[in-house]
């Protein structure tokens, strides 16, 4: 980022309340969150031509939506052992 733009970014949110310093942290995640999306789309994207020379199946809807409800079974069993964790050591 070039330092004058960096600078007056800065100096602006100097200038901001509490709660809008908060607001545009959460904008800042957003956009990362956003880029990271992009980049695993673009990632899987850049492998397609190799699944189809490889003959690999397409997945039915019933097949992706399987995954997707044991990608999120995981995660909330993560999150959960996270939080009894840290309310065990708090």
């Amino acid at each position: 980022m070039n330092a004058a733009i960096e600078q007056s970014l800065i100096s602006r949110i100097g200038s901001l309340t509490p709660q809008q310093v908060d607001e545009v942290a959460d904008f800042v995640d957003f956009l990362a969150a956003r880029q990271a999306k992009q980049a695993a789309l673009n990632r899987l994207l850049a492998i397609a031509p190799a699944l189809e020379a490889a003959g690999a199946q397409p997945m039915s809807m019933d097949e992706i939506n399987a995954e997707v409800r044991a990608a999120r079974a995981e995660r909330r069993a993560r999150l959960s052992a996270s939080a009894s964790t840290s309310t065990i050591t708090s």
